[in-house]
């Protein structure tokens, strides 16, 4: 099996780790030779924005929202993934990680995604912790600290140039960024920086929109593997009109229902509160056909500890990403007991 090939059945048997791959997972059993995450350890910055070696997968994962001088609102989608295809370390060609990358733009007409393949150890792809440097090959996020970047990345219809800034701490998930994902315990270690705010440059087929708004980064790591019994997750990254922001989360099973959910809370002075399962509900209310699949374009969330009660829609319903591993990845609305905006990612709807 080539490397690619193999790459891609290890993202779709491992991505369901992530909860942005952004929250959730059915994890499995452990990927024998790897680390595994440790609820003792506490995360360290600069050292933890750069890759993990010891872990089987990990990603930088940015979505952002952004609007024109005109009111038209954009959403922006950057992500690198990082795999190791053995647990052991080497250099150049016998280094045995595989990069992955994907980016996109979002408007209410139209939706345009790239995804970039590279081998580890040759220079095509890796991380920098700082001065920060990520990329694979010409699509760069980089800056003197992961708080200040320029992120840039280029398809056939579309690229952006965009400066990402935060003068916030970054948001741990779970207990100091160890993050349970199941019923069983089983976990990874997440963290994200939800406080960007954002200007710069789309150029897009009917030309370029200078755009301002805000961004969020999820990263995270792990090495356990996609078990059965889960069809997908849900997940949202919402920044809320009164300073406020929300991760949320849910696992479904084969029926649809909810399996599993967690949630965090980050107030407007960035105080986090991690919520256990259960304590966020998520229901779909309107589904359309999408790549030929139902899919969920309108939601019911809830998070009652914060007497949130809101409607999510879609910016774009046909926010479809074509990739190896297809999926839904789009900015929407939030209306409510609270609004706001934010991004939605949905896997599994077949």
């Amino acid at each position: 099996m080539n490397a690619r090939r193999w790459f891609i059945r290890l993202i779709l048997s491992l991505w369901a780790v992530s909860a942005s791959a952004q929250v959730f997972g059915s994890i499995g059993p452990s990927a024998d030779g790897f680390a595994q995450p440790d609820p003792a350890y506490r995360l360290s910055f600069p050292a933890d924005h750069g890759p993990h070696p010891a872990f089987r997968i990990e990603w930088w994962y940015v979505t952002a929202n952004l609007t024109d001088s005109d009111g038209r609102n954009y959403g922006i989608q950057w992500t690198l993934f990082r795999s190791a295809l053995a647990p052991e370390t080497g250099e150049g060609w016998s280094s045995p990680e595989v990069w992955m990358g994907h980016a996109a733009v979002t408007t209410p007409d139209l939706h345009l995604s790239e995804e970039r393949f590279a081998r580890g150890g040759i220079g095509q792809a890796g991380v920098k912790p700082e001065p920060f440097y990520a990329w694979i090959d010409e699509w760069r996020m980089e800056g003197p600290t992961l708080s200040t970047v320029r992120m840039t990345a280029q398809g056939s219809e579309f690229s952006y140039d965009l400066q990402l800034t935060a003068d916030m701490p970054f948001v741990m998930h779970g207990d100091a960024g160890y993050s349970v994902k199941t019923p069983d315990g089983q976990a990874s270690h997440y963290y994200s920086q939800p406080f960007y705010d954002v200007s710069g440059t789309l150029n897009l087929p009917d030309g370029p929109a200078e755009v301002t708004g805000t961004a969020w980064l999820d990263r995270e790591w792990s090495s356990d593997e996609l078990s059965g019994g889960f069809a997908g997750w849900d997940w949202f990254g919402l920044t809320l009109d009164g300073g406020e922001r929300l991760m949320g989360a849910r696992m479904r099973n084969a029926g649809g229902a909810t399996a599993f959910s967690a949630a965090t809370w980050i107030a407007s002075d960035g105080t986090v509160t991690a919520f256990p399962d259960g304590a966020f509900t998520a229901a779909p209310l309107e589904t359309t056909e999408v790549a030929g699949r139902e899919v969920p374009v309108r939601w019911r969330i809830a998070l009652p500890a914060r007497g949130l009660e809101a409607t999510v829609v879609a910016l774009n319903d046909h926010a479809w990403m074509d990739t190896s591993f297809s999926y839904w990845e789009g900015p929407v609305f939030v209306s409510g007991s609270h609004t706001g905006r934010g991004y939605l990612e949905m896997t599994g709807y077949e």
